[in-house]
């Protein structure tokens, strides 16, 4: 299986970057992964409503460049649907197992997700109501990943 991780914005601390290359690392032996990081849009101070809907639709179209037809889209959203790490298993051998070659995770800018983006969206994945660092947020969706093929090839990792 192919896993994209289609992100805005750039990983300036070194010890996520660490994190995020030995996740990287780590499951490149259960599938082919890319990370496409795509510039986020400067948010001024006090930005109004129509301020940050401009600065969501241009990141959104970056990201919709980004992404094949043919690719199951999951978007990172706060209003999406929480699983547990055994549930997200589940949910990527499923679909390997009906046909999906190629999963697409979207992590939005700091202002989240285009309505466009969300609306391409196969599926909206939740990791908590808590607002997360869209930098923290790749470690973490790389992390989840991994165990989701660990607990599916039946392999112990810690609870």
């Amino acid at each position: 299986m192919k896993i994209t991780v289609v992100c805005v914005g750039k990983i300036k601390e070194k010890y996520l970057t660490m994190a995020i290359d030995e996740y990287s690392k780590r499951l490149s032996r259960y599938c082919k992964l890319e990370v496409i990081e795509l510039p986020d849009e400067k948010t001024p101070d006090n930005a109004s409503e129509a301020e940050e809907l401009q600065i969501k639709k241009k990141e959104g179209e970056r990201i919709l460049k980004n992404i094949k037809d043919s690719a199951y889209i999951i978007a990172l959203a706060i209003e999406g649907n929480m699983l547990s790490s055994e549930e997200l298993a589940s949910k990527m051998e499923d679909l390997g197992v009906k046909g999906e070659s190629h999963l697409v995770f979207v992590i939005g800018g700091s202002l989240g997700l285009d309505k466009d983006v969300l609306d391409r969206a196969d599926y909206k994945l939740s990791f908590s109501k808590m607002t997360f660092p869209h930098q923290v947020m790749r470690m973490i969706l790389l992390e989840q990943i991994y165990r989701g093929y660990r607990i599916n090839c039946g392999e112990p990792y810690h609870k």
